[in-house]
């Protein structure tokens, strides 16, 4: 089996369970500022740019401040309630770091949401470089993230796997060369991704795990 030098995460729905936190954050700032509720498919439909893009794209630009002071306030004051991190993943994450395998995160999420996940959940330290959708020009499903972890680290596509449970990651991961490990233990978008035949496809995070340590071994 192939070794890896490096792993790339994704984080919502991949490393953390936090879609319903969210899913909740977004429609506090609709509630507030459209007195809606949107649906899950209608929230989906905004992700592409970080938290503040999207909130824009929603309510306009004449509140965005007060919305995304707001939306960052629910968001921490929440997490705690509506976020978990899945359980295995520290361990997947302190087995990668054991054997000197280089692990970046690249989320699409805004810097300041994916700080406060790490912090709240510990694992920053795990990271050695973090991208998110604050830091590069083309959002997921573009690859930009995973060629700034390339460049950063001068590493060569073929050594570096895209760990994800989204549509965006497989073709960010196809747009750079780099192998993808789809995951479906809280992909809103299941179907779509099984369709695309990703090079590696887990249920869960045990079995992810133990294929980890074969190649590892």
């Amino acid at each position: 089996m192939k070794k890896y030098s490096c792993i790339i995460f994704d984080m919502d729905g991949t490393l953390t369970q936090t879609n319903q936190l969210i899913y909740d954050s977004f429609n506090h700032i609709a509630a507030k500022y459209l007195n809606k509720t949107l649906t899950n498919s209608e929230i989906h439909a905004l992700f592409g740019p970080p938290e503040q893009g999207a909130v824009e794209n929603m309510i306009g630009k004449e509140h965005i401040i007060e919305a995304m002071d707001d939306y960052y306030r629910f968001y921490q004051n929440e997490h705690s309630t509506l976020a978990k991190i899945y359980p295995g993943t520290i361990d997947v994450l302190k087995y990668l770091h054991s054997h000197g395998i280089r692990i970046a995160l690249f989320t699409g999420k805004g810097r300041r949401t994916t700080d406060i996940t790490l912090e709240q959940f510990g694992i920053s330290a795990y990271f050695d470089m973090t991208i998110t959708g604050d830091d590069v020009e083309k959002f997921k499903p573009s690859g930009d993230g995973i060629r700034k972890i390339l460049q950063q680290f001068s590493l060569v596509p073929d050594k570096v796997l895209m760990v994800g449970d989204a549509v965006a990651d497989f073709k960010a991961s196809r747009e750079t060369g780099v192998d993808i490990a789809s995951v479906l233990w809280d992909s809103y978008g299941k179907d779509d991704v099984i369709n695309l035949s990703p090079d590696y496809l887990f249920h869960d995070v045990q079995t992810f795990f133990d294929w980890l340590k074969r190649i590892y071994a």
